[in-house]
């Protein structure tokens, strides 16, 4: 990525709107958004920015850089549309994040405001840390997680690929959340959660099992 690139937001729902302005806050220069669904949305603009058609993305991948504008760890099947498209991924890391020198954050994630990832723990890609999230040290954060406005994850905790967790939720030191898996709003993680399973409650208890997170 160079200094001349324009970024494009992943999606175009009210979420785009909110990693635009948290990209514009960190520096970046958003040159408009992309639809994957319905055509019809790429007739009006967005924030007064033009709302792109994904089969558009090839012709602009050596002068742009993306990244996702989706909550729903399912973004992943857009992520690899604008993948097949050369599309290059930006890391949006907003300026009240604390983030350790020795921590590490994979490409194409979202840090939002107040957010902080400890020391030497490990984000993978497209992870989207909300408004006040929190990651503890030693902590291992796998691709396409979502972790909500303030949700605290402590330290020495693993979370596997694609896993939601929820507005306000607490994992506790030393335990694990399983891929897929979703830890509703609220709940505290006392013990390991497997995968594609739904937790909720204080305690966290399976309420659900066989699915994808959201």
């Amino acid at each position: 990525m160079t200094g001349s690139d324009e970024l494009l937001v992943l999606g175009s729902h009210i979420l785009s709107v909110e990693i635009a302005d948290v990209a514009e806050q960190a520096g970046w220069h958003v040159a408009g958004f992309v639809e994957n669904l319905d055509r019809e949305r790429c007739r009006e603009r967005l924030e007064g920015l033009p709302v792109i058609w994904v089969d558009e993305l090839a012709e602009l991948a050596g002068s742009h850089v993306a990244v996702f504008g989706l909550g729903t760890t399912q973004r992943s099947r857009f992520v690899d549309q604008a993948a097949a498209a050369g599309m290059r991924f930006a890391t949006v890391v907003h300026p009240t994040a604390v983030v350790s020198p020795r921590a590490t954050v994979g490409r194409g994630c979202v840090l939002g405001a107040h957010t902080v990832v400890g020391a030497r723990s490990r984000l993978g890609d497209h992870v989207l840390m909300n408004r006040g999230a929190a990651v503890g040290h030693h902590t291992e954060v796998g691709n396409f997680v979502s972790i909500q406005p303030g949700a605290n994850v402590a330290g020495a905790v693993s979370i596997g690929d694609a896993v939601y967790i929820g507005i306000g939720a607490t994992v506790i030191d030393r335990r694990s959340v399983g891929t897929g898996s979703i830890v509703g709003a609220g709940a505290v993680v006392t013990t390991d959660v497997p995968a594609h399973v739904l937790v909720v409650g204080v305690p966290a208890k399976i309420v659900r099992e066989g699915i994808d997170a959201r």
